[in-house]
This record gives C-alpha cells, structure tokens and sequence, in this order.
C-alpha cells in the first residue's frame, strides 16, 4: 500500500482560505441579545410613569442607556470574528509549514538513498576501466623479428653477458668453473614477485625470491637501493601499498629502457597522490641523503630495467609496473622531472 506521506498535499491547502459566512453562531446570538435589550428598554418606557427626561443630559443619558450596550455586544461580536478568522489563518499556515516540512524531509530522504547508490555506480564503472586498461594493456604481445634469443632463454629474467674474446684464447686455470656460473639464472617471475618484497613473514614464496635475486649480482642492487628508499619513504608515511598509480602500455615501458625521456613517456608517471609527491619533493630538496638514495635507485632501476626489457613480454612488463620498486620508480621519476 503506498505510504499517506507519499501523496502529495491537496492544492487547496496553499490557497487563500475563504472568509467565514456573515451570519454565524456568535452573530445570532448578538442580533437576539440586541433585539431583547431593545425589547426591554422599549418596555420599560412603556411601563414605567413618565418623568421629567431632566433637559439635555436626561436626553444623552437616556441614550447611552439605549445604545452603549447594543454597541458593546456588536464590538464583542467583531472580536470574536476577528479571532476565529486568525486562527483559521494560522491553522492553514500550521498546514502549509507542515506540508513543506515533510517534502523537504522526503527530498531528503531519496536523495539520501540515490546518491551512495550513485557513487558506488561511478566506483563501479572506474574499477572495470581501470581493470579493462589493464587487460589491454597485459594482452598486448611482443613480436620483435630481431629477437635472437632462444625460447628456454626468454624465461631467464638477465641477459648473460658475453664472454671477452681475450679470455677464449687464456688456457683454462685448475680452480674449477665459478659458483656464478653454475647457479641457474634468475627467472621473470622471481625476479619480480623479488621486486614487489615479501607480503609478510608467511611469504615462503615471496623470501624465495628474494634470497635468489640477491644472490645475482646485479640484481641484487636494484633490491637494496629499492629497500633503502621505501624504508626513508615509509619514514615519511608513504607506503607504496597506498599508492594507485595509472597503468601505462608495455610500449612506453620499451621507450624508457630505450633510452626516451620526457613527456613521450610522461605515462609512466602514473603516481597521482598529491601528497605522496609533495612529501617527497620536500624531502628530495632538504635531506641530501635521501636525495642520494633516490638518484642512486633512480640510476640502478633504469639500468636493470634495460636489461630485463629485452627478454620481458608485455604480460611480463605490465606485472613488474605493479610492484612496489616500480611504483617507487614513479613515484621519483615524477618529482625528480623524469617524465617532464
């Protein structure tokens, strides 16, 4: 059943209230009161002997015994209509305040309940954006015709470096092959679940990968510039895990390790927390050891990344933007004006 509250008010209510009959309950008993008191003294005239009206003044008083009582009950008779008309006034007021207060209520109320309702529609429509950008940008695929490197070796996330000639011609010495060169080399995917650091003290995985990407030399330094500066950022309540940068395509990400710079890979900044920013730019021009360690992670970032680019797909490049060393990348690349 619809609620009494969700009909509107009559229209009768906001118009003027017509003026009440001339002849009510109060005007008849005045007129019979009026009529028994001319009764009366018309009466008395009659019954009572004649007598000397006493001039003038006999004449005015007589008068005023006629009329100041007629004219009293005909004053209380304008009286009582005046009242009863304000308070049939104020009750059509009483009515239309009342009438505006339950519709101002109601308005309320549904815009109340539409707009979270709204909100969460918005929400919902930039989380499936932002997921699909993501998609679009995992999916994409890599085919370089140049590539030369062998499929087992694409899994590897380092490229070996060459052996000099010199050494080819230098007889082989009897202290047996290096440990580094018989240790496997080390995988995309641990060396970017290394990158993105250990969920917690339960991640076997996440320490796994680690201690391999810090046996590899190179590695092992983007990890500990990486771990310096997201410890003096967390000392500044800036936590990559609260950051929710802007995905940038795989194809940018090859620009960048090709050696682009500015707004051509202005993408890649994809770090828009205001305050994030402005933490870290105060703290870039103010503490020169937190500058140091920001332009040494910047340096050793860009130079592993050139290097793992190379035997990356573009799934693999879109997983390595989402870790908490790449999100540090963008964070400093922003406000040291990498991207501008």
């Amino acid at each position: 059943m619809p609620d009494d509250h969700d009909k509107p008010e009559p229209l009768g209510m906001f118009i003027r209230a017509e003026d009440p009959p001339n002849l009510g309950p109060t005007e008849i008993v005045a007129a019979l009161l009026a009529i028994v008191w001319v009764v009366a003294v018309i009466a008395y005239a009659i019954i009572s002997p004649a007598t000397d009206g006493g001039g003038l003044l006999g004449l005015v008083m007589t008068l005023l015994v006629v009329f100041l009582p007629l004219a009293l009950i005909w004053a209380a008779v304008t009286t009582l209509r005046s009242v009863r008309v304000l308070r049939a006034e104020a009750a059509r007021l009483q009515a239309t305040v009342d009438a505006m207060r339950n519709a101002y209520l109601m308005s309320q109320q549904s815009s109340a309940a539409i707009r979270p309702a709204v909100e969460q529609k918005l929400d919902e429509v930039a989380q499936v954006t932002k997921e699909a950008a993501g998609v679009l940008a995992t999916f994409q695929t890599r085919r370089d015709p140049g590539l030369t490197v062998p499929s087992a070796d694409r899994k590897a996330a380092m490229v070996a470096p060459p052996r000099p000639a010199a050494q080819d011609e230098q007889p082989a010495l009897a202290l047996g092959t290096p440990a580094e060169d018989l240790r496997p080399p080390l995988s995309v995917a641990d060396f970017i679940r290394a990158l993105n650091f250990p969920e917690g003290p339960d991640d076997r995985e996440g320490f796994r990968a680690l201690r391999l990407a810090l046996e590899d030399r190179s590695v092992a330094k983007l990890i500990r510039a990486a771990q310096d500066v997201l410890t003096l950022l967390s000392q500044e309540g800036i936590y990559m895990d609260d950051l929710r940068p802007d995905r940038a395509r795989p194809e940018l990400w090859r620009k960048f390790a090709a050696g682009e710079r500015g707004r051509t890979i202005a993408a890649l900044g994809g770090i828009r927390d205001r305050s994030s920013l402005a933490l870290t730019g105060a703290r870039m021009r103010e503490d020169p050891v937190f500058r140091d360690a920001g332009h040494h992670f910047l340096r050793t970032f860009d130079k592993t990344f050139q290097e793992f680019e190379s035997n990356a797909s573009d799934a693999d490049l879109a997983e390595l933007a989402d870790t908490r060393t790449a999100r540090a990348f963008m964070l400093f690349g922003r406000v040291t004006g990498t991207f501008d």
